[in-house]
């Protein structure tokens, strides 16, 4: 059964239903075409807002229909429909938003007196509307101005159908129990509505306010800030207070803005962004904007209260996009804004943000977080901002003359400059990749060419303050060059060494990019000239030439146009040539001068400080802590090329690889480290994380690999420079231990432990030779064996002759040929005849062997090469016990001949220089054991192999063809 004030309610849409169809037939209606002249700013102002407002009606009338026809069904129904489809009490919230936006398009037509401008147009005809008029309104004076009725017409209505609501359901829900279901619902619409009524009180009374406003302000000032959204909140001339430093004539507060006036001045500021502080006597408080500082000051506790208040709610308002609702405050105590919010804001002031516009995150009057910055000559920054200071990932773009060009910085930036690690590429198509300090390229850095460029270059080294400085590798593409030694002020400068793609070496002192002094030049085939040069490295002036085959030359030389070369001296031929089987290290006899100071580049760049800017990153992250904001920063990170950002700045973006997409955090990182330390989970950490780019571990690798390359990978494979590769590989075993253990003591500390005393250095040999250099070396082989190869080359050609010569000996003729003691064949039971023997031992004798010494090809590990050889040297004894059928130790008498044999027929190509490869970078405490003793017997056999008799030896003229076979 229905209540009566269901019923009173129906009547009631019903009778808002009808007026409001009235009011629209009756005013609004007319208003639209008695709108200003559309051609008048202010006059396509007025119509939008007419139109908005009819709009809003329109809608108001929808949901009054619509609760209308709820109510009608309810008392049509009352037992299969209950209270609660009811549409005021189901969609209270709704009906609500239609009452709001109806009051907000009032007030925004009262404020700008779009009424009282529609009705001066067409003043005779609401003349001819004023009984229409007063039969619609109770109590409005038939004096009053036609605007003014208009106005009242609009809104008196709504304000009597709201009150009424609130009546209404108020009775309602005395007529329901406390328990009944709907019971919260009508208590909701109770509230809602009464909200309401407060919320359309302070809206008619701001409109009221701001209305009156613009009659106290001259024109200018009007026009500038008379608009619909404003809405006063508060004026100094109701309220007064000074503002400090600006010391404006009225101040005022309106909704969206504060709004100081100086004069013909007018200074505005968006109320997102403003920020209040409190100050500390009972008079003042201070506000805060992207550019300016103020000081409030009232004149008494009471006014600087009213004035914070408001200042303080209405930034809050603004935050939130929306008017409070029911009334500003509620009644409440300030809720204190956010001092970290999103906005955009133009800077005006002069300096490097002038006409700037940031668009992003803020923190108490400075850009901090995320943001982008746009300046009007096209420049763009997106990224991380600090205290109003780029700080932290960024991408800049910058404008370039020709059309459509961009230089593109993705960078880490501190305190607005470019510091830490970035990827730059230019409009030229040139990339750097490196570090920064301070807006200039500073520590290690790659500039490379662009690949269509006219004169292709790469520089691989380090710089300071935006000049290539220190130790650094350039490439010239265009000349066949590669320069490796030490720069100053972008030259070359000091000692370097210069290789050319002929394979001529130079190694000299290089003054502001031209040498200066005497310096040393070795050719392609090892011819070596010790004086001075041009700066094309022609011979000229005083000098020596020893030649390959050890004569020398000694005098003046010179070159003229036309004539060549041509030298006055003296031609010494005393000197021997170079005995091949030479013991020492397999250097060619006029490299051989070299070693006096060392080979090339050896003395003159300590391999301590080569590569001190990469190593230098890792070490500060890792005394820092490992820090994750500073991990990009100093490690580096990968990032898509912008090549797509250069066309159009619409996709200026910060994508990138983070390092914790593929090895998580830090902390993960640090974790997983302690959980393996023993040495088994050590190397396969190791392992993991070497072969892991994303890995702290795995990109220093990456860098040291790339400047490893830079040096001897092309022109750079020159056999001069063995000596100064090898060498460096070890000191990059050295610090990526040194890493690990910075690493492991960070984990440590974090957990409150301490790392253990510093290793002695027998321990930390054992660990770089016997741990990481295995697993870094796979890294660094490819161009370091080739220069093995190359340096060995003519020593590995003799062996090869002196293989090819004994691989046509029968095993049995070989054996005897090496004098291997018969005894010790592997013959000694058989009883086969000669053609069988001879079938069987040349299938089977030390076969084990052969093929277990084959497999040292198969591995770059020293160590490993150095247990194929153990593990042959075990083969071969144990073929030579089970002959003997005991237990038998092989002297070195007995041993050499025997692993000759082994060596001529396992046919392992480059023996040379891997037997040089595995003495050089084998672990230092095998020096003197088994190791030592068997790389030593390699060593002879290898040397053996390479003599006369072995190259020149003949066949003896009696053999059988069969026995050959």
């Amino acid at each position: 059964m229905c209540n009566p004030e269901e019923a009173a309610l129906l009547r009631l849409e019903e009778v808002f239903s009808a007026t409001l169809a009235h009011v629209n037939s009756l005013v609004l209606q007319p208003l639209l075409p008695a709108a200003p002249d559309p051609s008048d700013p202010w006059g396509r102002e007025c119509l939008r807002l007419l139109q908005q407002l009819h709009k809003s009606s329109q809608q108001l009338w929808e949901v009054t229909e619509e609760s209308l026809h709820s109510l009608q069904e309810r008392l049509r129904y009352p037992d299969s429909t209950g209270l609660e489809s009811l549409l005021l009490l189901r969609g209270a919230d709704r009906v609500l938003q239609a009452h709001i936006e109806y009051i907000e398009s009032y007030t925004s037509c009262m404020v700008v007196q779009a009424f009282q401008k529609a009705a001066k147009r067409r003043s005779e005809y609401w003349r001819g509307q004023r009984k229409a008029l007063r039969q619609l309104l109770s109590g409005v004076s038939s004096e009053g101005s036609v605007g003014a009725s208009l106005g009242q017409a609009l809104h008196q209505p709504l304000a009597h159908h709201v009150q009424q609501y609130v009546l209404l359901l108020l009775s309602l829900g005395d007529t329901i129990g406390e328990h009944h279901p709907t019971r919260e619902l009508v208590v909701n619409a109770v509230t809602l509505f009464g909200n309401l009524q407060s919320f359309m009180k302070q809206e008619l009374d701001q409109a009221v306010a701001t209305q009156a406003l613009w009659h106290t302000l001259r024109g200018r000032l009007r026009d500038v800030l008379c608009t619909p959204a404003h809405r006063l909140l508060q004026d100094s001339q109701d309220v007064p207070v000074t503002v400090a430093p600006l010391r404006a004539e009225r101040v005022l507060l309106f909704d969206d803005a504060l709004v100081l006036l100086q004069g013909h001045n007018v200074h505005t500021f968006d109320l997102k962004l403003v920020w209040v502080d409190p100050g500390q006597d009972g008079c003042t408080f201070h506000l805060l904007t992207p550019e300016e500082e103020f000081s409030f000051c009232a004149k008494d506790s009471q006014g600087q209260a009213v004035w914070q208040w408001k200042v303080t709610w209405a930034v809050h308002q603004a935050l939130h996009g929306k008017k409070d609702f029911p009334v500003l405050g509620a009644g409440l105590e300030p809720s204190q804004p956010p001092d970290c919010r999103c906005a955009e804001y133009t800077f005006q002031a002069e300096g490097r943000l002038c006409q700037a516009t940031y668009e992003g995150e803020w923190c108490r009057g400075r850009p901090h977080g995320k943001g982008t910055l746009k300046w009007p000559d096209g420049r763009n920054h997106v990224g991380n901002f600090c205290q109003g200071l780029e700080h932290g990932f960024g991408i800049r773009l910058l404008p370039q003359a020709s059309e459509d060009k961009f230089d593109c910085y993705k960078c880490h930036w501190r305190e607005g400059s470019m510091c830490g690690y970035g990827i730059c590429e230019y409009s030229t198509d040139e990339v750097y990749k490196g570090y920064f300090q301070e807006g200039l390229r500073h520590g290690f850095g790659v500039l490379e060419s662009g690949p269509q460029a006219p004169q292709p270059f790469r520089y691989t080294g380090h710089w300071e303050r935006g000049q290539r400085s220190g130790y650094g590798i350039e490439e010239d593409g265009d000349r066949g060059e590669r320069y490796i030694g030490m720069w100053q002020a972008g030259q070359r400068h000091g000692p370097g060494v210069m290789v050319t793609q002929a394979g001529v070496c130079y190694q000299g002192t290089f003054q502001a990019d031209k040498t200066v002094g005497p310096g040393i030049l070795l050719s392609e085939d090892d011819s070596l000239y010790e004086g001075t040069f041009t700066r094309d490295l022609t011979l000229m002036g005083k000098g020596k030439v020893t030649f390959p085959n050890g004569f020398t030359l000694e005098g003046s030389f010179g070159s003229g146009a036309g004539r060549g070369l041509h030298t006055q001296g003296v031609l010494d031929t005393a000197a021997l040539p170079p005995d091949p089987s030479s013991t020492c290290k397999r250097i060619p006899y006029a490299s051989v001068c070299l070693l006096v100071a060392g080979q090339l580049g050896v003395g003159a760049f300590p391999v301590e400080s080569r590569w001190q800017g990469v190593y230098s990153p890792f070490r500060d992250f890792v005394c820092a802590g490992c820090p994750r904001d500073l991990q990009e920063a100093l490690l580096g990170f990968d990032v898509q090329s912008s090549r797509e950002l250069r066309r159009s700045q619409d996709y200026l973006s910060c994508e990138r690889t983070h390092p914790e997409d593929s090895v998580g955090s830090m902390e993960d990182i640090l974790e997983e480290l302690l959980q393996h330390r023993e040495p088994k989970a050590l190397q396969l950490y190791l392992r993991k994380a070497l072969s892991n780019s994303l890995h702290p571990l795995g990109k220093l690798l990456r860098t040291l690999m790339l400047t490893f390359q830079a040096t001897y990978a092309g022109v750079g494979a020159n056999k001069h420079l063995q000596e100064l590769a090898q060498e460096e590989v070890k000191q990059h075993a050295q610090e990526l231990w040194a890493a690990y253990r910075g690493l492991l003591r960070v984990a440590l500390e974090r957990k409150g432990q301490a790392l253990e005393e510093d290793e002695d250095t027998e321990t930390r040999d054992l660990q770089v030779h016997g741990l990481v250099l295995p697993l870094m070396l796979p890294s660094f082989y490819s161009e370091l064996f080739t220069l093995y190869l190359l340096l060995h080359e003519r020593e590995d050609s003799f062996y090869s002759q002196g293989i090819a010569n004994l691989s046509l000996f029968p095993d049995t003729q070989l054996l005897e040929f090496l004098d291997v003691q018969k005894h010790l064949w592997p013959l000694k039971d058989l009883t086969l005849t000669s053609n069988q023997r001879y079938s069987l031992v040349r299938d089977k004798c030390f076969l084990s062997a052969t093929e277990c010494l084959q497999k040292i090809m198969t591995t770059v590990d020293p160590r490993e090469k150095l247990e194929v050889l153990e593990r042959t040297y075990g083969e071969i004894e144990g073929t030579v016990s089970r002959v003997l059928g005991r237990e038998y130790k092989l002297p070195m008498d007995d041993l050499l001949p025997l692993l000759i044999y082994v060596v001529s027929r396992a046919r392992i190509q480059h023996l040379g220089a891997e037997i040089h490869l595995i003495r050089d970078m084998m672990d230092p405490n095998h020096t003197g054991g088994l190791y030592d003793f068997l790389l030593t017997a390699l060593e002879s056999c290898y040397e053996h192999i390479q003599k006369e008799d072995m190259r020149l030896h003949r066949l003896p003229g009696h053999w059988h063809s069969r026995e050959l076979w």
